[in-house]
């Protein structure tokens, strides 16, 4: 992990290989292997984050995000997690999931509670308050699915495989 000098980091748990930048708060999170969170980035207790993921400038992840690996966070983008109330005065904290190989675009902002599907692009300025599909492509405000992309090539074939498939 390259050093920060002007971070907090506090009982964060940061995998080999992974890169925290300056201007960062991070409190009792996770990180995986070969993550690269930019600098200004706020990530709260309890957040998990993957390997390989990329993580850009002024994002705010609270306590209750997962977010799976191979995944990318462009600019400016905001997870919201408030807790809800249930039945006789209790409170919940409604949970949020990005799946692996999803990219959320710049200046977006997620709703808490929903679930990103596997390889799902969401435009930028998009605001999620619904569970978006697996391979879909979702923009505005509020965020509709528009399209779909190709599903990403299985991490388990032979390079043989995946050469064959491409033509």
């Amino acid at each position: 992990m390259k050093g920060s000098r002007f971070s907090v980091i506090r009982k964060a748990a940061i995998g080999k290989n992974s890169r925290i930048y300056d201007q960062v708060n991070l409190y009792g999170c996770q990180i995986g292997k070969n993550t690269k969170v930019d600098s200004y980035v706020y990530i709260e207790e309890g957040v998990r984050i993957g390997d390989n993921c990329k993580i850009r400038p002024f994002v705010f992840i609270p306590t209750g995000v997962v977010i799976e690996d191979d995944v990318f966070i462009a600019p400016n983008v905001t997870f919201t997690n408030d807790k809800h109330p249930r039945a006789h005065g209790d409170w919940t904290r409604l949970n949020t999931t990005v799946k692996r190989f999803a990219s959320i675009g710049a200046g977006s902002t997620i709703n808490p509670g929903v679930s990103i599907g596997r390889n799902a692009l969401i435009g930028a300025g998009s605001v999620v308050t619904k569970d978006i599909p697996e391979n879909a492509i979702a923009v505005g405000i509020p965020a509709r699915v528009v399209g779909y992309r190709k599903q990403p090539p299985e991490e388990d074939e032979g390079p043989a495989a995946k050469r064959s498939r491409m033509g």
